[in-house]
């Protein structure tokens, strides 16, 4: 007697009891105790990092602009002892080594009292310098201006590499003056270190700021050194170096004008050279706004609390000391839920709370991993492949959990059922339905697309010599080979009639090769029957020919039938035509014919030669055939020969005197065409037509 195999565990409840056993306690425990400790430290330790951050944003603001500042005195005290040093373009490999001092700096460079200007600068090889772009590898450039008496003045370029290589080279005329600039006016007008407001760079397009100092010789201000920040760099850096993780920081000027934001937002315009500012309380977000307005007035550092839209924030309001030469303000805003990361002793329970929890789940999910998890995963990988119409057995998966066990009978159930449907369906039909979840339903559609036909020459008369057994060996072969063929080039068997097949490309799947593909599935077939005749002549068996006619029309396909029965297939005058084409084989003894539309579809990738103009029932007009002798890109195999090349090529010459209507012409390349090739069937024929009066 059979045993019945019975699972003994649910799923169901199994996974409900799982769940409840590891996230109920351990989820009660944790919200509990993050409540607790967080609202009673937040406020604390959340007013503490803000005061202590201020002071540190504030240090490290002065951190970006002093190693600057330093730099360009130093510069300014070469220019004071060596007053020729930037008349020479040796000072622009002395600017090159300040600006790799740090990223934050994007030019430096010196204007002198007669208009010359020297510089080293960063480049963006996606800008373009007197209308075309650097080279694609340029990362920096040195620039020189030199004004000469009477003639124009022409802008230098050399682009350099990342690692300093010269890489190119540009110049063109400019009208740049860096007496007209503003932080050469304000430099030379204080004498002393100055930082300007925000500016237009001229040679960058950027707004930013300008550490300069000037230089002199003799009690008299020769020129000016110095280096350029940009507005958007201040913004990076206040972005990375944030109080909270939903902080906002601002740099402001002494008008509350928003020199840098951390969220990055552009808080500024440019017009023609001229920088406008918008105010903390014009940004579009409207926090900065309320948070500026709630602070209260009075000197120095000011912390305080505020509300907005149902949360609580802190905000700070400090000054930059008086020796950092502009009176900016650092204002920043953060809501108090962000300080909950520096709890050490809930941290303490925590952890000896998950570690318990953890241990304990870790036991569970290994014991029920290979009770669930494991089968899942196979009837998962079995349902993909079932999808994707793999032909070979698939394994049977067996399980203890009840519904496991039934899924996988009944996905065993729909793996028979898919493939007896795929028997008797186009396999991309049944693939497209899988995919999209539609159902089966009559109608259809109109679409270009190519259909094919095929069939054995003398087929009836060889199942009167061949035994039944025999013959259905040899056609099954012969309809394997085709089936591949097809299915190989993304084709869709329509239906076997008798030992002959019809298929069409371009449906259910759309293919923009649907013609070139219909004939390199041809041209397979046709090098696939050669290789089976040959073991067949082996064996002393007569060998089979197939016919194939192959044409691309405009058709309707769709599901053609009844709801008890319906069929995927493609009905029109352009079906009847490829059927013809099939036929008109056996007039001229030639193996493969497509009609001019196919090679109009894919010619300039096929060998064909013309043959003749039929008519074709239903239609008026005649259409020109072609016998397909090759493909070209579709493997070694299927390329023309030269034999071939040839005898498409005086074929081509014989069919251009018919249609010329020069007879005689035509006779004569046809026969030279039989000199050749003795054998030729279609060359035969044509001048038994020729010869009929």
């Amino acid at each position: 007697m059979t045993r019945i195999f019975r699972p003994s565990l649910r799923l169901k409840p199994s996974i409900l009891t799982l769940f409840v056993l590891l996230t109920v306690p351990v989820l009660g425990a944790l919200i509990a105790l993050n409540y607790v400790s967080n609202d009673r430290t937040a406020r604390v330790q959340g007013k503490e990092l803000i005061e202590r951050f201020s002071d540190e944003a504030i240090d490290s603001i002065r951190q970006i602009f002093d190693p600057i500042k330093s730099l360009v005195r130093a510069a300014a005290v070469v220019g004071d002892e060596q007053p020729d040093f930037f008349r020479d373009n040796r000072s622009i490999k002395y600017f090159y080594a300040i600006l790799q001092h740090s990223p934050k700096i994007v030019s430096v460079y010196a204007g002198l009292n007669d208009g010359s200007f020297r510089q080293a600068r960063r480049i963006d090889p996606k800008v373009p310098i007197f209308g075309k772009l650097p080279p694609p590898e340029t990362a920096f450039a040195f620039r020189w201006i030199e004004p000469k008496p009477g003639e124009s003045v022409i802008d230098h370029y050399l682009f350099l590499d990342a690692q300093g290589r010269g890489v190119g080279v540009a110049e063109g005329g400019t009208a740049y003056d860096p007496r007209s600039r503003m932080w050469f006016r304000e430099t030379v007008q204080s004498n002393s270190l100055f930082i300007t407001d925000p500016d237009v760079f001229a040679a960058l397009g950027l707004i930013g700021f300008t550490v300069a100092q000037s230089f002199s010789k003799d009690g008299e201000v020769q020129g000016a050194v110095a280096a350029d920040l940009t507005l958007d760099g201040l913004s990076e850096y206040i972005s990375e170096h944030r109080v909270s993780p939903n902080a906002l920081t601002y740099v402001l000027d002494q008008q509350g004008r928003v020199l840098a934001a951390s969220d990055l937002s552009k808080t500024y315009t440019s017009d023609r050279g001229r920088v406008d500012l918008q105010h903390i309380s014009q940004l579009e977000n409207e926090l900065p706004a309320i948070a500026y307005s709630a602070h209260p007035r009075g000197g120095g550092q000011t912390l305080y609390a505020f509300h907005h839209r149902g949360r609580e924030y802190l905000a700070s309001l400090s000054t930059l000391p008086p020796d950092f030469g502009k009176k900016w303000q650092l204002f920043v805003i953060t809501p108090i839920a962000d300080f909950t990361g520096s709890f050490d002793r809930n941290n303490e329970y925590l952890l000896a709370l998950g570690l318990a929890a953890t241990l304990l789940a870790l036991v569970i999910i290994y014991v029920m991993a290979g009770t669930i998890s494991a089968p899942l995963e196979r009837l998962a990988a079995k349902v993909a492949r079932i999808q994707e119409l793999h032909p070979e057995p698939l394994p049977v998966v067996r399980s203890q959990v009840r519904e496991i066990a039934v899924l996988s009978r009944a996905i065993d159930t729909l793996d028979a059922a898919v493939k007896s449907f795929a028997a008797f369906v186009p396999v991309g039909l049944v693939q497209d339905l899988i995919a999209t979840d539609r159902k089966m339903e009559l109608g259809g559609h109109s679409r270009f697309l190519t259909i094919f036909f095929s069939d054995l020459e003398g087929f009836s008369t060889l199942s009167e010599e061949l035994p039944t057994q025999t013959l259905l060996l040899r056609v099954s072969r012969h309809l394997e080979l085709v089936t591949r063929s097809v299915n190989g080039e993304h084709g869709t068997i329509d239906k076997f009639i008798g030992d002959g097949v019809m298929a069409f490309w371009g449906a259910p799947g759309l293919l923009e090769d649907h013609a070139w593909r219909a004939c390199v599935a041809a041209l397979r077939i046709q090098r696939g029957m050669d290789e089976l005749n040959e073991s067949w002549r082996e064996e002393g068996a007569r060998p089979l020919r197939v016919r194939i006619g192959i044409h691309s029309d405009a058709v309707l396909v769709g599901n053609i039938g009844s709801l008890e029965r319906m069929s995927y297939t493609v009905m029109g005058d352009g079906v009847n035509i490829a059927a013809r084409l099939e036929g008109i084989n056996k007039e001229f003894r030639t193996r493969i014919c497509i009609s001019h539309a196919v090679f109009k579809e894919a010619g300039d990738r096929l060998c064909v030669r013309p043959i003749d103009e039929v008519a074709v029932k239903g239609r008026r007009g005649l259409i020109p055939i072609y016998e397909l002798l090759g493909a070209y890109g579709a493997g070694e195999e299927l390329e023309p020969s030269p034999r071939v090349l040839h005898l498409a090529a005086l074929t081509r010459l014989a069919h251009e005197a018919m249609l010329r209507r020069d007879k005689d012409l035509a006779l004569e390349r046809y026969q030279a065409v039989l000199s050749e090739f003795p054998d030729d069937p279609v060359a035969a024929v044509m001048l038994t037509r020729l010869a009929e009066p």
